[in-house]
């Protein structure tokens, strides 16, 4: 298994971090039959969305804060620091994504990408790739 970074300079930020993933399984088998990426966080997720225009991630962020708005009447309270709206945005992502590997590259369709979403940034924050025989 290999780990990797992310810094992230905005509380709601999505971050295309498909050439790290890609990175992370240099040393991969070809015969590898998949790859997992996995995010140990409860308020930032992993996605698998387009990645070819830029403005994409950001309308993923936009979205996420309109869908899970930081106004409503929230209970969770974390150190006197008011973040549930991260946790309820991370629970619309995933904590991992399994993607196919073909030849010890990531078989994702032409427009697609890996987007690493943090919903409480901004944070140093750990992604976890491995492979599946």
């Amino acid at each position: 298994m290999h780990d990797f970074t992310i810094e992230t300079t905005r509380r709601t930020q999505a971050v295309n971090i498909t050439e790290q993933v890609q990175e992370a399984l240099a040393d991969a088998p070809t015969s590898a039959a998949a790859a997992v990426v996995y995010v140990p966080h409860t308020s930032a997720g992993v996605v698998i969305q387009e990645h070819a225009d830029p403005a994409v991630g950001t309308d993923l962020e936009m979205a996420l804060e309109r869908v899970v708005d930081d106004s409503w009447p929230w209970k969770h309270l974390e150190d006197g620091d008011l973040n549930p709206w991260s946790h309820a945005r991370a629970a619309l992502t995933a904590t991992s994504v399994v993607i196919p590997m073909r030849e010890g590259e990531l078989a994702l369709g032409t427009w697609q990408g890996v987007f690493f979403c943090d919903f409480d940034g901004p944070r140093t924050r750990t992604v976890m790739v491995a492979t599946l025989a």
